[in-house]
């Protein structure tokens, strides 16, 4: 016990660093923002009142919010689970051993390095109906693609949005997956042979279970980003198309340049922190949900 206390300055003094960093760029934000949250402002933010935590409910009962959260929801339903299993398949594949393989794993693992802005604008100029290459080959089986286009359907408008942040999102699952999988013992794999497993119950239950760490983070994150959507809608779609607003998540709804609440910082921040207790509470389902069935080895 001495001891620990004898370094406890030393240690205090090599976290310095970090503690600092954390409380000027998240501890000091998240309190501003949910002491802002208090605040309802005029159309030009010049006056502010305090209207304490009622504000928080009026913005999370308000039907632009409650609309924002169901399409956010339905983005992380549509991008989590395609994200995993793609992610999981090819570095499944990927983990063989043959040869060129590293050409395909460069491949796979390539859309890590692009940013949100970058893979929007790719999937933008697909998806034009004009000068898009997809609208091109396959508009006389998918007729949407030219008439009015899959970015300016409200129905498929989400859709779309969602196939380019899977796409964004895929070689960061594939590098994570597959450093998971190259921690599986191999002995693990030669015993279910030996006790004739085939390739799929090997898959099954070696592979998998093994690789529920990294899948349960790979959730998470994916949940997480999902939740936060910004960028491929500011795009893709400006939050439309109009007047549906079937793209406009949580994140486009207090940033985005069309939004109604664009200039009361007040309701801005308060939609902000709502967001972080969202993903907060979706974080800890997912932790506690899956917990019994993560596998972490000796």
């Amino acid at each position: 016990m001495k001891r620990r206390l004898r370094d406890a300055p030393a240690a205090l003094l090599m976290l310095g660093t970090s503690l600092v960093l954390l409380g000027v760029w998240t501890i000091y934000p998240l309190v501003r923002a949910i002491q802002t949250g208090h605040l309802s402002c005029n159309q030009t933010g010049t006056r502010c009142i305090d209207t304490g935590w009622s504000t928080y409910f009026d913005v999370f009962m308000s039907e632009q919010f409650q609309d924002a959260l169901k399409v956010s929801f339905w983005l992380a339903v549509m991008t989590v689970p395609a994200g995993l299993i793609l992610g999981v398949g090819l570095a499944v594949l990927a983990d063989k051993h043959l040869r060129g393989i590293g050409f395909f794993r460069t491949v796979f693992s390539s859309t890590v390095a692009t940013s949100v802005a970058v893979a929007s604008l790719v999937w933008f100029v697909l998806l034009q109906p004009e000068i898009g290459v997809l609208s091109d080959l396959f508009s006389n089986w998918i007729p949407a693609l030219k008439n009015p286009g899959l970015l300016r359907d409200p129905g498929t408008a989400l859709p779309a949005v969602a196939l380019s942040s899977i796409w964004a999102s895929l070689g960061f699952t594939f590098i994570v997956i597959t450093a998971g999988l190259q921690s599986v013992p191999k002995e693990l794999y030669e015993s279910a042979y030996v006790d004739g497993a085939g390739s799929f119950r090997r898959f099954t239950n070696v592979t998998l279970p093994m690789l529920s760490p990294s899948i349960l983070f790979i959730s998470v994150v994916l949940t997480t980003r999902a939740l936060q959507t910004y960028g491929e809608v500011a795009l893709l779609t400006g939050g439309g198309p109009e007047p549906e607003k079937s793209t406009t998540t949580i994140p486009y709804l207090i940033y985005g340049r069309n939004s109604i609440i664009s200039q009361d910082i007040g309701l801005k921040s308060a939609a902000a922190v709502l967001l972080f207790l969202i993903s907060l509470v979706f974080a800890l389902v997912q932790f506690r949900g899956f917990e019994k069935r993560v596998h972490y080895g000796n």
